[in-house]
């Protein structure tokens, strides 16, 4: 009996899966897939392999990263493969990871420019890339309803990005304008509402 009972035991108490472990090399290996995948646009891709596939990072975190990433000057991509690669292997991590992101899908794009060079005026790739631009669209339109869905449902974030999206794209105002202006409110706003729970 004690020896069926530890068997049963041993059969339901199954360990659970552990992780990959996160090195400089699995760091490459993963941003250099992104950069691989991502075709119109790295941050969609970047979104499900980090929180869906590998779990390194929850929704919500990898939202506020992106958010540090985008205030920060540079391509807001290899800003977040910096600091997630510092946090988990340091200066080795950091370096990994941008060089995975950049390197490979680098010289794809390289080979491409060269062929578009010689083939731009050749008939049907005009509309290829029209097509292109619209998949981009689209990728990007998912991610960020992906984004969204990460964060507290209240009026502010929705009228923030709305006065982004006015102030960018219909007003044509610079971006440092825009982020030096609607950051410090969003700052205010949000020191409100943790005073006044009920805003």
């Amino acid at each position: 009996m004690g020896s069926l009972t530890t068997q049963i035991t041993t059969m339901t108490d199954t360990p659970p899966v552990t992780p990959m472990p996160i090195t400089p090399w699995t760091l490459f290996y993963t941003f250099a897939s992104m950069g691989l995948q991502g075709f119109g646009g790295v941050m969609a891709w970047a979104r499900r392999i980090l929180v869906e596939d590998r779990g390194w990072v929850d929704n919500r975190e990898f939202t506020e990263l992106l958010a540090l990433s985008q205030i920060l000057p540079g391509p807001n991509i290899c800003n977040l493969a910096s600091i997630l690669g510092y946090r988990w292997c340091g200066l080795r991590g950091a370096v990994a990871a941008v060089i995975g992101l950049l390197g490979p899908s680098g010289l794809i794009v390289l080979a491409i420019g060269a062929l578009y060079e010689h083939y731009q005026n050749a008939p049907g790739v005009e509309g290829a890339v029209h097509g292109m631009t619209a998949v981009a669209v689209g990728l990007v339109f998912a991610a960020g309803v992906k984004l969204a869905q990460s964060q507290p449902r209240n009026v502010r974030g929705p009228m923030l990005g709305v006065a982004a999206l006015i102030a960018v794209a219909v007003l044509h105002w610079p971006l440092v304008w825009v982020l030096g202006a609607l950051i410090p409110l969003a700052l205010v706003l949000e020191w409100h509402s943790n005073r006044s729970p009920d805003v």
